[in-house]
């Protein structure tokens, strides 16, 4: 198919589905010039489709990217050989043994590191210099996929996260239908709790305190579990969207890939003398530091958070806890370039 501009629309093989070969719809995006570029894999989240904008928005920035379709369809619609769709029916179905490669989260994994593949064997495109990122399911599957295919050297994953049968959106309307050895076979072979602990690459995790889908619990639980350096930049609230603008997930990869400035990173949180504290490092001057923090019990997406002001001196941010407990809280920080990085969030008893 011609390239339109930077970007050209393609197909690659995807996995046997039911027996039948599939065919997977992408836009390919690069700069103008012969390269070598840097690589950018970008997988898509619910109702989403290979958005071509996105891959377009990484060619102007100087990468070479692939943005795939992950629901069977085309540029105008469902392909007749193309793989399961992503309805929420599909994801949850119960499964055998022998019918596990014809699941939805198979069939998008596996077209997500084909897409790999194909993006490293452009002779433009540099193979030791690739990224991932995902946003919503398209978070979700980067975490199991950068588990697995430990070519990449960066990840991040935009509110997508593991844990999804403790807590997510999906207990009520899935998990708490399945009887326990049902919702066994889907978390040992679906729950990118399963594969966090094998990532080889560093990560930077995006989410809201708020987010409908993807609770603090839960993404806490999955970024503990990942052994390689890995940054947050989490925010009490966060639109929940196929946004591929959040200058801190460029900044990252350009970091890692590229050699750009890195974002700032904290120190693990901890409390003293009834202030919360985080050593913070980084080539940015911080602009602003403040205390996120809420008193409420019940549901992530229904409690208020207060933002408190914060203080840095030589290198460590600071800031008082309220009198409130039981409390969660967390430091964010602002640099001077508007980005923002957090630690962990704590919870207090007492």
């Amino acid at each position: 198919m011609p390239a339109e501009g930077l970007v050209q629309p393609l197909f690659y093989a995807g996995e046997p589905f039911q027996g039948k070969p599939t065919r997977v719809f992408a836009y390919y995006a690069k700069p103008e010039g012969s390269g070598p570029f840097p690589g950018m894999v970008l997988v898509h989240g619910g109702g989403g489709k290979a958005f071509r904008d996105w891959a377009e928005h990484w060619a102007k920035h100087g990468y070479a990217a692939i943005a795939m379709d992950l629901s069977g369809n085309g540029p105008t619609g469902r392909l007749p050989d193309g793989g399961p769709d992503q309805s929420d029916t599909v994801k949850f179905h119960d499964f055998s043994g022998n019918e596990i490669r014809d699941m939805w989260t198979y069939h998008a994994v596996a077209a997500v590191i084909r897409g790999h593949s194909l993006l490293r064997s452009r002779p433009e495109v540099d193979p030791r210099r690739t990224a991932l990122t995902g946003i919503s399911w398209g978070g979700y599957l980067t975490c199991i996929t950068v588990g697995i295919d430990h070519r990449f050297q960066a990840a991040v994953p935009v509110y997508g996260c593991g844990f999804l049968y403790e807590d997510s959106y999906w207990i009520e309307p899935q998990f708490s239908k399945m009887d326990e050895a049902r919702r066994s076979r889907w978390v040992e072979a679906f729950d990118p709790s399963r594969y966090l602990g094998a990532v080889a690459c560093p990560m930077l995790f995006v989410n809201g305190m708020k987010d409908f889908a993807y609770p603090p619990d839960s993404y806490r639980k999955s970024y503990e579990l990942v052994h390689t350096p890995k940054n947050l930049s989490v925010k009490p609230v966060l639109p929940h969207g196929h946004i591929w603008t959040m200058l801190e997930v460029d900044t990252f990869i350009d970091s890692l890939l590229i050699g750009g400035t890195p974002l700032p990173a904290f120190s693990p949180p901890r409390i003293v003398d009834g202030r919360l504290t985080a050593s913070i490092t980084g080539p940015v001057a911080i602009a602003k530091v403040e205390l996120c923090c809420t008193s409420d019990l019940g549901k992530w997406q229904q409690r208020t958070w207060k933002t408190l002001p914060g203080e840095i001196m030589a290198g460590n941010a600071s800031a008082t806890l309220p009198p409130e407990r039981p409390l969660a809280c967390f430091l964010l920080a602002t640099d001077a370039r508007g980005l923002c990085v957090s630690t962990t969030y704590l919870d207090i008893d007492q």
